[in-house]
């Protein structure tokens, strides 16, 4: 019986941290893996110091620093590499359908100062600086202090980009990055104006072909949302653009 008890306690534990692991957002999964891997490290040894058996694994710590020296080189050329097969037009190394124009399983949003865009498989968003300071720059390749005087900037010329922009914060970078934001900026999120969607920014927002049909807007819809609910650890902005866009493409009305 008390056999049985465990095993059904461990299922239910990986239930839990599968459902757990979908709903998360990536960054937020990313943190408490990297949180959860160092406390473990520290219980292993303190436990082998306890045993005696602490010299072992200090010796195949040691045998793995190399390596892991050798893979960390490896991740900081990668960026390099994505961004010289794209010069060359052959893409990313994210795989087929992942990066591209709408309808190749990305998101994209624009405004005064950043295209925006959302991976649809991975989740993963990352845009490009159109104008302003590191203007043609990825964000992924910018150090937190320059988006931070980025987003203070777009908060006195543009609230679309400064929305964009602390949703990607928010997703990529952990929520606390507020805490170094300057104090002129730390009074509370972007409140970007309202503007009417055009159709073609409604295609792009949720990532479609102009004349996808009603059974594709909603899937594309209900896929978005999952990703970006706020109460999934989304953004309020990003989630009004994409009910937007699905009301504008199926002609229904509503706030």
């Amino acid at each position: 019986m008390a056999r049985v008890l465990i095993v059904l306690i461990i299922l239910a534990g990986i239930l839990w941290f599968l459902h757990w692991f979908r709903t998360t957002p990536a960054p937020r999964v990313s943190q408490v893996l990297r949180q959860g891997a160092l406390w473990g490290l520290i219980g292993l040894l303190i436990l082998a110091a306890a045993t005696g058996r602490l010299s072992p694994i200090l010796a195949a710590i040691g045998a793995l620093v190399p390596l892991l020296l050798r893979a960390a080189y490896l991740a900081q050329l990668l960026p390099l590499l994505q961004r010289a097969l794209r010069a060359l037009g052959l893409g990313s190394l994210s795989g087929p359908g992942r990066t591209g124009p709408s309808g190749s399983g990305a998101s994209s949003i624009r405004t005064q100062f950043l295209e925006m865009r959302l991976d649809h498989t991975s989740g993963a968003m990352d845009g490009q600086v159109l104008d302003g300071p590191f203007k043609g720059r990825q964000l992924s390749d910018l150090i937190l202090p320059d988006l931070l005087r980025m987003y203070e900037l777009y908060r006195e010329a543009d609230h679309q980009s400064a929305a964009v922009l602390e949703a990607y914060l928010d997703r990529e970078r952990a929520e606390d990055w507020r805490d170094h934001l300057g104090p002129a900026a730390a009074g509370g999120r972007a409140a970007a104006p309202a503007e009417r969607l055009t159709k073609a920014e409604a295609w792009s927002i949720l990532g479609l072909e102009p004349g996808a049909d009603t059974a594709a807007i909603r899937a594309a819809h209900r896929r978005l949302m999952q990703r970006l609910h706020p109460d999934r650890g989304g953004s309020d902005y990003l989630a009004a653009k994409i009910n937007e866009a699905k009301r504008l493409l199926l002609g229904e009305s509503g706030p």
